[in-house]
């Protein structure tokens, strides 16, 4: 009678094991590898969602939906454009302008007397090693190596052009897709309960898409903001800090405090007065923006507890890094809306 070998014991453990995680490091490295891909799809998606809404209002009034996803995408991209065209020229200068101030905004850093204290007590290293940092930055053939070379700058060009084309490209096929999407998933469902599973779909589409339009919202009235307490007290490079403060409010919580570093820091180059009065109006802003801005807007938007959204947006963040931090509040959103609409009756029927 034929015998079959058997792996017993600690052996066939330790293979298991041995499998498992060699399983998951080659898991991990293909999702590292499509890292790109996955953020761009991601924000795609969030864009078509956020766009969405639009579109059915479209609908509504009789468009049909091919040509209102082409009045919604052409209309986006297009105001973006015009948006760019008038702004990066101005943008483009103005950073020409502060590059050449980089030195003198590190001369008024270290004049500060704590510092000047500090440098004393260092024997003077402090300075020695900004004057190196300063000429190193100031001579122009030097910032090409900066950003990794000249081929790299080119590759991160050509990048960043291949990026914004494909979520362009993905953002019209989500918004065109997204209801056949809807209904294949519903495919993988019993078919008593696709009914429910299409209406909780429905919602979490619509609640991800308050919560883009409402991010936005948040990133203008910061934009808007330092734009005009930046005028008021004439600090340099209004246009270009204010762009940075748009773009960095895109991302919950995090951004903010990084913009009002970055912010406060180039206006010392209109003097300490500016620099501490940018400063503190920063800081107070930043308080209200945390918990009463964004929390008020998310939760209209979303339908989630004011905590909900600090602690979403720090453990995604903490996670994941930016791209965590922007698909947190949507993701705990989506599975709080789950649990009202699916687990909360259950329990009423016990």
């Amino acid at each position: 009678m034929e015998q079959r070998t058997r792996l017993t014991g600690g052996f066939q453990v330790g293979l298991t094991a041995g499998l498992g995680v060699m399983t998951a490091i080659l898991i991990a490295t293909a999702v590292s590898q499509v890292a790109t891909v996955i953020t761009y799809v991601v924000f795609a998606l969030l864009l078509a969602l956020g766009l969405n809404p639009l579109v059915k209002l479209l609908e509504k009034i009789k468009f049909p939906k091919i040509l209102a996803i082409t009045v919604v995408v052409l209309g986006f991209f297009g105001s973006l454009a015009v948006l760019i065209a008038m702004a990066l020229p101005l943008a483009i200068e103005e950073a020409a302008v502060l590059i050449q101030q980089v030195p003198s905004l590190v001369s008024n850093f270290f004049s500060l007397e704590l510092i000047s204290q500090w440098d004393q007590r260092l024997g003077g290293s402090l300075t020695n090693a900004s004057n190196g940092i300063v000429d190193f930055i100031s001579n122009a053939e030097n910032w090409p190596t900066l950003l990794g070379g000249v081929f790299e700058v080119g590759l991160g060009v050509v990048s960043t052009t291949f990026g914004v084309i494909l979520v362009g490209i993905l953002t019209l096929y989500f918004m065109a897709s997204l209801d056949e999407l809807k209904g294949y998933l519903s495919r993988l469902v019993a078919k008593t309960k696709r009914e429910a599973f299409l209406n909780i779909t429905d919602q979490i589409s619509n609640s991800v898409g308050r919560w883009v339009i409402g991010q936005l919202s948040i990133a203008v009235i910061h934009a808007a903001v330092v734009f005009t307490f930046l005028s008021i007290v004439q600090a340099p490079f209004v246009l270009l800090l204010s762009f940075i403060a748009f773009l960095f409010a895109l991302v919950p919580l995090v951004g903010p405090v990084i913009a009002f570093v970055l912010i406060s820091s180039f206006s010392l180059l209109a003097g300490y007065e500016t620099a501490i009065a940018v400063a503190i109006f920063y800081l107070i802003y930043l308080q209200i923006d945390a918990y009463v801005i964004s929390p008020r807007v998310m939760k209209k938007a979303v339908s989630i507890p004011s905590a909900a959204v600090v602690i979403a947006a720090l453990a995604g963040g903490t996670l994941m890094g930016v791209l965590g931090a922007l698909i947190a509040i949507p993701v705990a959103a989506s599975a709080l809306l789950i649990v009202r609409e699916v687990w909360m009756p259950k329990q009423e029927l016990i």
